[in-house]
Order: structure tokens, then sequence, then C-alpha cells
């Protein structure tokens, strides 16, 4: 799922460093949508020490799920 531009906005005035728990309490406060808060708590509980590696993490999983292999459907 690409993230939207007010995610962009939000990771841009973040304070660095912010922790997972970080973004996801300043998401809530400043009204983030549903779909970006769900993109901020799939990310690795660590500390991210700019809007970079942040980015780069969203990128990184949204390649994962790009090309994983399609599961079986099951009846």
């Amino acid at each position: 799922m690409p993230h939207s531009p007010a995610l962009d906005r939000f990771l841009a005035g973040m304070e660095y460093p912010a922790t997972r728990d970080d973004l996801l309490r300043e998401a809530a406060r400043d009204a983030l949508g549903p779909d970006d808060r769900a993109l901020l708590e799939a990310l690795p509980d660590q500390s991210y020490s700019a809007a970079w590696h942040i980015r780069y993490r969203l990128a990184r999983h949204a390649l994962a799920d790009a090309f994983a292999p399609p599961q079986p459907v099951r009846a």
C-alpha cells in the first residue's frame, strides 16, 4: 500500500529520533488517516533516526508484499 502525501508531511514534521510508539502517538494527535496509521503500526519496533529511514522501511515492506508468491486459495 503506498503512503499518502499526508504521511509524507507528517514524517517531515516529526522530531527525530523517534520510536514507533512516538510515531503512533503523534499520528493520533495529528489525526493522521487510519490507512497511514496502519502503515506506521506495521513498522518494526525500533528507533528511527530520520524520515528517510521510515520511508525506506515502508518501501521495503511494500516491495516484499508486491513480490510475495500468491497464497493458494483454499476451498
